[in-house]
């Protein structure tokens, strides 16, 4: 048998984390088995669906690596895949449900379902569908179409007891009238989820559901329907939720809950995989770093832990510091490039790369290198609050001496550069931290940046004592 695996977004923005962990496990349980990863879009809601959100799911799964064999750009042999696209066969399904006796045509209106629900809640019962048109006459059904009355379309969902022999849950069991009668078209037409997903997990040959378990309590009637349409229900592997640090379930409130939000702020896409992969997961009880193809060879869902994943930031951060330091310089380079124009910054390549070393281990984000770099490629400084108050505490006269000193440098490189400073600051009864801070924010614009000798060598004499002067006043 080829596993096949799909993730099956409903787009309407930027992937959450918590389902780009659903489709990375996904992912990981197709390669790890040589099998067939689908990308599947639910776009039938088209008041919450857009093209851009299409769009930017297709971004979001790029960028992070987790390609696609089937789907709606790539094709394959049961498509299309998109649900907008297959709406004719929902309803040639439906047709068959409804000859086989399997579905009905519910009459009921939306304030006689909700009359019967508070009735049912007063006499103690819990509420659900009580099957009212599953037996209506032939009398009744005619009248009612005579009127021109709308009708939705329901499953009959037999009434027996229910098993779901979950990969991550294990045994899970629906008693018999637990699991209720369910629309599966709206009186609109439109198939509901419990109906699409069903009959596309069947038709495109899906062996495996890996989601989060939120939809755990789908799965006997995703089951149900493709059993009454004659096909074999897919093994399913319900993920628990991810949570923010007050243990709630990881929401705006938060912080960053999107890929497209950790994009931007700079985390790399290695360090997001490997990170979304330890949540609920873990190869063994040491093991933290792993590549793409170290998580494929080792991943499994039997490893997955049955509770809730907890998001650590600071652990994402610090991840991602790692991966940061690992890159070649030249690489990561060039991750910065897009986070220092957007700042409208003119970048140097040259100037850039030879800067890179001074940074990398200080920086926790791609984000932060505009932060760091900034007095290196625009001449536009401005000293930050905690900066201006450096550059004010120093000793009158110090700013214009230490211009003066480098300015009758012969050698500018670190090693004179650095002599030079401590030289002053000792003359001046200072210490090094203390010499060395109003420099700092007079030539970067603030009280952090990459070590002081090396940042006056890259930005060159000229431009170094210009920007003493300048503060100096």
């Amino acid at each position: 048998m080829t596993v096949r695996c799909r993730f099956a977004p409903a787009p309407s923005g930027s992937i959450h984390v918590g389902n780009a962990r659903s489709a990375l496990f996904s992912w990981l349980y197709a390669r790890h088995h040589g099998g067939v990863f689908i990308l599947r879009v639910e776009d039938t809601d088209a008041s919450r669906v857009t093209e851009e959100a299409y769009q930017g799911v297709v971004e979001d799964l790029r960028w992070l690596g987790l390609d696609w064999g089937e789907g709606p750009d790539v094709g394959g042999p049961y498509g299309p895949y998109r649900q907008s696209e297959r709406l004719d066969i929902y309803r040639a399904m439906t047709d068959r449900l409804l000859a086989g006796g399997d579905a009905y045509r519910c009459f009921c209106t939306p304030e006689e379902l909700e009359e019967r629900r508070k009735a049912a809640l007063a006499r103690g019962e819990p509420p659900g569908y009580d099957g009212r048109c599953r037996t209506r006459t032939d009398e009744e059904i005619a009248a009612f179409q005579a009127e021109g009355r709308p009708f939705a379309i329901r499953f009959h969902m037999p009434e027996r007891g229910w098993v779901i022999e979950d990969l991550v849950k294990g045994e899970v069991r629906w008693a018999a009238g637990d699991l209720r009668d369910f629309v599966i078209v709206r009186s609109d037409g439109s198939p509901v989820f419990l109906l699409a997903v069903a009959v596309d997990d069947m038709l495109m040959k899906v062996t495996h559901v890996v989601r989060g378990d939120d939809l755990l309590a789908s799965a006997p009637r995703n089951a149900a329907v493709i059993e009454a349409l004659g096909g074999i229900p897919p093994a399913y592997a319900h993920l628990p939720q991810v949570l923010g640090s007050d243990s709630k379930p990881l929401s705006k409130r938060h912080g960053a809950t999107s890929v497209a939000a950790f994009r931007e702020q700079g985390f790399l896409p290695e360090a997001l995989v490997n990170y979304l992969a330890l949540l609920g997961w873990a190869k063994d009880d040491h093991t933290t770093f792993l590549g793409r193809d170290e998580l494929i060879e080792a991943f499994d869902l039997a490893h997955v832990s049955h509770n809730p994943a907890v998001f650590d930031t600071q652990k994402l951060e610090w991840m991602n510091n790692h991966y940061i330091q690992s890159l070649e310089e030249d690489d990561l380079a060039a991750r910065c490039v897009p986070f220092l124009t957007a700042e409208g910054l003119s970048v140097d390549p040259i100037l850039l790369r030879r800067a890179i070393p001074l940074i990398r281990e200080r920086m926790k984000t791609l984000s932060e290198a505009p932060v760091l770099l900034r007095f290196l490629f625009s001449d536009d400084v401005v000293p930050n609050d905690r900066a201006a108050e450096l550059i004010a505490k120093a000793p009158e006269g110090y700013l214009k001496k230490v211009a003066g000193a480098l300015d009758a440098l012969e050698g500018w490189d670190t090693e004179h550069i650095q002599a030079t400073l401590d030289q002053l600051a000792s003359e001046a009864g200072l210490s090094r931290t203390k010499g060395w801070q109003p420099i700092r924010g007079a030539v970067t614009g603030s009280n952090v940046s990459p070590p002081l000798p090396e940042s006056l060598a890259l930005l060159g004499k000229e431009r170094t004592v210009a920007r003493l002067h300048a503060a100096a006043g």
